[in-house]
């Protein structure tokens, strides 16, 4: 039943969770699944001729694909009901045209894309954050419209098993009794959310969790909602569909649901193959399999791709409107994020049409047309290039997913030339028109892909790999399908004549299949990646200047010289890193210019992937959160970083008496402050490794590495540092971090010695918080305070509870609660900061490497233990 939102601190996006043994086997079992379907789909169809689809695909009547449309135009009406639906559940308010727009854009590209959860999960996501709902109640929205989904599937699906004709229920390799029964079982289940609901009671109690249900006259509403959609939606292919091959809607209606059900649990995308296996199975004697194939076809057409160009187009258009529009930065920050993997599809697509295009016999009448036009040595080369270029558009589409810029101008110049070859090779005019819709919406797409990498550089995943590989199989398939009655011999590879269909089918078939051996054959002799080397003393040369200008004075960290690190082509940015087990861990944002920001961050992510590694992002702030899910990472809560406005600090304050006292205290026992240049510091560096090794020895710890700073002569001599003399020694030091722009201040090394008077460190905070005050800095930075206390409600995120569970319970081992309440004394800002994580499941494994990372193997006889110093 659908979840009402709590609101957890941070955001978590909602998501399937998968098995970690299952997860790897994910692309080859979807691509079982298909290759089964498209077996049984040959076995169905070998009697009969791809003229006989093409004849009965000409043959559809006009009015009845008008009515098609108009049933699938009310199809996705209703489905806008779900999420106005959800609005009103949670208590929130949009404009119709707003959720109209997100639940549209999510199920178009959800219905063709597959993963339908994750793919309109992920839109209604990037929408509706935009429009300020949490993450928890768009989380809200996508349970709440799986619920209703399920409503009126249970429904359809419940009434066709109990009361359909038993002629049908036949057909199905299961006793008709247990189907009876499964079909009770599905109304009943309906019945009881119905009577559940009609409690009025708020919540109920499943499995130890409170679950919130909606009110009668809601859940009615959700019911009325699900079963137009599934009518609709049948009733699209239904209107198609000659009364020869049509049994009685309601019976219809629950064989189309069992074959969509099918479709979805393969997660082939859109059910291709699936789906058409299902309905020719189900569909009884009476339905002539090359009828039902071609009015599937139709109704894909109408239902999905439709549809799919229509969210394409929309795209674009955000892209050369957005001015006129009322979402504004929104809608804009959105399509920045949505534009390169709905175009990097519309790119496959469009290949995919090429290919198949190439492997089915040209219509004769434009043929002889085209003939009287142009010689048929163009007509050949047309063909044999067309395919060569639809090969080429779905090797490239991943360039577009990856936003490079090298894949994104060779897509335009292969889009163009497939406009041409697809008129030069048959007068094909829709499928020209298909291209020119990509390139159109392409063009104005320019600033999207950005990155300047070489392609064959690309690390190509395993689905994408199989996605490309099937792609290949369904030409293949389809041709030999096509001319399953041509005496195939090797007369035919010599063959040219304006007839010959087939020997041009195998001409740019082996063509295709060399370039895809060719590609295969480049890839795997390419060298193997460089592992990364320690930075040289011009890295780090490099690495300070930026840092020095940086305004986040903990990019200062770089100094240490103990992280890997990644420029950017012009050496004006960097993200450092450390590499633990299979652990890429960055630390922080990228530093430098903004601009530089993203493309680093995908070269990062690169690099990971081509070693085998794990991407992470350590204390990465919320500015470049829509970077790090562009990455395809997830961010989770890691704590929330103080930061004092200097502007308004004043140690006179009211709130601040205690303090006052205790400063005024250490200045009448003789405590004196001054700060210390770095070009003076290394006359004093005895004296400070004195203090910073008795602090380690009354702490019982060591230094730390990573994202905390160490006692290191040539890393303290770098930065001024504040002293506390107290009779005549130094009896506390802090080295200070200061950014650029004068924007923050910091301290480091916090470190004191065992006798020094209490309050030493209060002392040293509020005369550092003066002193960058004067010298002109916005903010002194307290440091992260790790696990912030959230609230740890049952319907919050699983990260969040344990969060929360570890920030109450984990003072005997952290001083968590001590340490904000030790930061709290200074009336600090509070802004959060993130772990952005590869893979859900290895959080623990990328935290126990992070750790690893900052304080080395824990032993017995050296356990780390927290200093009241104010960096985590």
């Amino acid at each position: 039943s659908a979840v009402r939102a709590c609101r957890p601190c941070r955001p978590a996006l909602p998501g399937p969770v998968k098995p970690r043994l299952i997860r790897p086997l994910a692309p080859f079992l979807v691509a079982a699944l298909f290759g089964g379907a498209l077996w049984l789909l040959h076995h169905e169809l070998a009697r009969y001729r791809y003229r006989d689809i093409l004849r009965a695909f000409s043959d559809l009547p006009i009015p009845d694909l008008i009515s098609a449309t108009g049933f699938a135009g009310l199809g996705y009406l209703a489905l806008t009901a779900y999420d106005t639906l959800a609005l009103r559940f949670l208590g929130r308010q949009l404009k119709y045209a707003q959720t109209a727009l997100a639940s549209f854009l999510a199920y178009a590209l959800a219905h063709t894309l597959g993963f339908s959860f994750v793919t309109s999960s992920a839109v209604r996501y990037r929408l509706y954050r935009n429009w300020g709902l949490s993450t928890a109640e768009i989380a809200g929205i996508t349970a709440f419209a799986g619920v209703t989904y399920w409503l009126g599937a249970l429904t359809v699906g419940g009434a066709a098993l109990l009361f359909g004709p038993g002629t049908y229920l036949h057909l199905v390799p299961v006793p008709v009794v247990a189907l009876r029964i499964l079909g009770a079982v599905a109304l009943l289940l309906v019945a009881g959310y119905l009577t559940a609901s009609a409690l009025h009671r708020r919540t109920i109690t499943l499995a130890g969790r409170e679950i919130a249900l909606p009110g009668p006259g809601m859940a009615w509403m959700q019911l009325a909602a699900s079963l137009g959609d599934w009518l609709a939606a049948a009733a699209t292919l239904y209107a198609i569909l000659p009364p020869e091959a049509s049994p009685p809607f309601p019976v219809f209606a629950g064989i189309f649901l069992v074959a969509q059900l099918a479709g979805v649990v393969s997660h082939v995308p859109g059910g291709l193959g699936v789906f058409e296996t299902v309905m020719l199975l189900l569909a009884g004697p009476g339905a002539t399999p090359a009828v039902v194939i071609a009015s599937i076809l139709a109704y894909r057409a109408i239902y999905y791709l439709l549809p799919f160009a229509i969210a394409a187009l929309t795209l674009g258009g955000v892209e050369f409107e957005r001015h006129r529009l009322r979402l504004g930065q929104a809608a804009e920050g959105w399509a920045a994020s949505i534009t390169p993997r709905v175009l990097s599809v519309g790119a496959f697509m469009a290949g995919v049409v090429l290919l198949l295009s190439g492997a089915t016999p040209a219509a004769h009448t434009r043929l002889t047309l085209l003939a009287r036009l142009v010689p048929l040595a163009v007509i050949e080369v047309s063909h044999f290039v067309g395919s060569l270029v639809g090969f080429g558009l779905i090797v490239l589409a991943w360039g577009l997913r990856r936003r490079l810029s090298g894949a994104y101008r060779f897509t335009l110049v292969l889009l163009a030339a497939g406009i041409v070859a697809a008129l030069l090779r048959g007068l094909d005019v829709v499928e020209a028109g298909v291209l020119a819709v990509v390139l159109l919406a392409l063009l104005p797409a320019r600033r999207h892909f950005y990155r300047h990498v070489p392609f064959l550089s690309e690390p190509l995943t395993t689905e994408w790999t199989l996605a490309i590989v099937t792609a290949l199989l369904v030409s293949l398939w389809l041709g030999a399908f096509a001319y399953q009655h041509v005496d195939f011999s090797s007369e035919l590879w010599w063959r040219f004549a304006l007839r010959g269909d087939a020997p041009r089918f195998l001409r740019a078939e082996v063509g295709v299949l060399v370039a895809a051996l060719g590609l295969a054959l480049v890839r795997l002799v390419q060298p193997a990646p460089a592992a990364p080397q320690p930075p040289t003393a011009a890295d780090l040369a490099d690495a300070a200047r930026i840092a020095a200008a940086s305004p986040r004075s903990s990019s200062h960290l770089v100094r240490l010289g103990d992280k890997h690190l990644l420029f950017n082509e012009t050496r004006t940015a960097f993200v450092m890193y450390r590499v633990q087990r299979r652990s890429w861990v960055a630390l922080g944002d990228p530093v430098g210019p903004v601009a530089e920001h993203e493309d680093l961050a995908w070269r990062f992510r690169e690099a990971a992937d081509l070693h085998g590694g794990r991407t992470v992002f350590y204390e990465v702030r919320p500015a470049d959160l829509p970077l790090y899910l562009d990455l395809g990472l997830t961010p989770l809560p890691l704590g929330e970083e103080a930061r004092v406005a200097l502007g308004t600090w004043s140690l006179e304050a009211p709130a601040r008496q205690n303090l006052q006292r205790a400063h005024g205290q250490l200045t009448a026992e003789g405590c004196s402050f001054e700060v210390i240049p770095a070009s003076a510091v290394r006359s004093i560096i005895p004296e400070l490794r004195e203090v910073s090794d008795l602090w380690l020895a009354e702490k019982n710890t060591r230094e730390k590495a990573f994202s905390l700073g160490r006692f290191d002569a040539d890393y303290v001599a770098q930065f001024p540092v504040a002293l506390v003399r107290w009779g005549g020694r130094i009896v506390a030091f802090a080295n200070v971090w200061m950014s650029g722009g004068h924007e923050e201040a910091s301290a480091d090394l916090m470190r004191y010695r065992p006798d020094a008077p209490a309050g030493v460190m209060d002392y040293i905070f509020c005369e550092l918080m003066a002193w960058a005050r004067e010298e002109g800095y916005r903010w002194f930075n307290l440091g992260m305070t790790p696990l912030v206390e959230v609230e740890d409600r049952p319907l919050a995120p699983v990260w969040t509870r344990i969060n929360a569970l570890v920030f109450r319970h984990g003072e005997h081992f952290y001083s968590f609660q001590g340490l904000r309440q030790y930061k709290e004394k200074f009336a600090p800002e509070w802004s959060p900061l993130y772990l952005a994580v590869q893979n859900k499941l290895a959080t623990a494994s990328a935290l126990a490497d992070i750790s690893t990372l900052v304080s080395g193997p824990v032993t017995r006889r050296s356990r780390p233990v927290p200093a009241p110093a104010p960096r985590s």
